[in-house]
Order: C-alpha cells, then structure tokens, then sequence
C-alpha cells in the first residue's frame, strides 16, 4: 500500500483549448476542456485500477489543476482527502509570451531566440510591464502576496527557484514520514521538480517533456533519494 511507502504521483493537467492551440498559459488562468476532463478521469481509474492511495492533494492555484483534481478523484475512493494549493506550484510564467501561439511569437521574435525561451533553462522570455493588465499583481487569486514575490517573466531556472521551498518545506517532509501524495500541476513546474529529483543537467532538460494526464510515479529512500520511477501509461 502507498501509506508503507515512500512515493509521490506527479501529473501534469487536462488540456485545454489553449494547450491545443499552442498558445502560452503560464499563469493565465484557463480551464480544462472535455478532452482534458477526461484525461484526468482516466488517470484516476489508471491510479485506482493499481491500487495507489494517498493523504494528500496539492495542486497550483489554476483552476486546470483544480478542475484535473476533481475529476482525477472523482474515479478513486479518495474523494474527501486533503487539498492544498499553492501558487509555487503555478506553471511557469511566460511573460509578455502568454495569450500569443508559437507562430505569432516566432513573427515577432524569431523562431530561434523563441525557442531558447521556452526550451532552455537560464534565459526568461520578455517581461511584461508592471502596468500590463496580465500582470499577476492584477489578479485577485494573489491579493495576499507582497508583490515582490510575483514574477513578470520566468525561465526554467526561476520557476525552479520558486518551487523548491515547496518541495523543501511542505513535500519532503511529507513524503519521508510516509504520507501518501498526489502533486497535480504543469508542464515546466513539473519539469523542474523532475530535474530535481533525477539530478538532469541544465542542458539536458531541455528534452525532458511532461505528458497531460499521465501519472509519474516516484518511490523513496529513507534519505529521500529515488530508488523507483515509471510512468502510468
């Protein structure tokens, strides 16, 4: 049983329309589609059909992890868990590239200098200006963050930086004393927890993707080091 065990599911989000168009979310708060509704309810029934329970839910503040959580549990037992959101978990924000397809971005910038943007790890797309109505200060979903801490373009590396005093404080300690969980969150959010764990170099996570609504599975040490992986196919 997952209680006995060290383990954490990861799963990136349904699709939604904006996915399948290939325009740029980051923070703008999108909900699934039908397609990503049921992408979600069948990796509940792939997680129910083998037996995985867990305590907790954490998710993004994005209603497309909240709206995966609920249909992902809907098909398990576990339908009155614990939920958690956080903003850390947020998918990483694009700058002034969020609301633009990729072909609208490569008029304006050029499609090599684009594609470091979203591909690499250490250089941040445009920023948007402190006045943009995209910037996140705007949105109430984060009224009680000093402003500070609100970003206006992130790479990778960033979004990484944000994440990780959520893992340090709030999941490992969690996953160590064996609490059962279940992270639903985004593509490069994800990404960046995967790196961490797997210890993938800067250059070679720029071929690591995350696939919708597939469950990942980590197994633990006691010292928190991974000792098993797979994907829930």
């Amino acid at each position: 049983m997952m209680q006995a065990e060290r383990v954490l599911v990861m799963i990136r989000h349904g699709n939604s329309d904006w996915n399948l168009s290939s325009r740029f979310t980051g923070w703008t708060d999108i909900p699934l589609n039908e397609k990503g509704v049921d992408q979600a309810a069948a990796a509940g029934r792939r997680i129910a059909a083998e037996g995985l329970e867990f305590d907790e839910v954490h998710t993004s503040v994005l209603q497309r992890t909240l709206q995966t959580a609920d249909s992902l549990l809907a098909e398990t037992s576990r339908t009155h868990i614990p939920r958690y959101s956080c903003w850390r978990l947020n998918e990483r924000h694009y700058g002034q590239l969020q609301g633009l397809n990729k072909q609208e971005i490569f008029a304006i910038w050029g499609e090599q200098r684009s594609r470091r943007w979203w591909r690499g790890y250490f250089e941040p797309p445009p920023p948007l200006d402190m006045e943009d109505p995209r910037h996140p200060r705007f949105d109430p979903l984060y009224s009680e963050l000093e402003p500070s801490l609100l970003p206006c373009s992130e790479s990778l590396s960033d979004c990484q930086r944000r994440l990780l005093p959520y893992w340090n404080e709030i999941l490992a300690p969690r996953i160590a004393d064996k609490v059962g969980l279940l992270v639903i969150s985004h593509g490069n959010t994800l990404r960046s927890m995967v790196m961490h764990l797997e210890k993938i170099d800067p250059a070679a996570i720029e071929k690591v993707e995350i696939p919708s609504g597939v469950p990942l599975v980590y197994r633990f040490d006691e010292k928190l080091e991974v000792v098993g992986r797979e994907w829930m196919e």
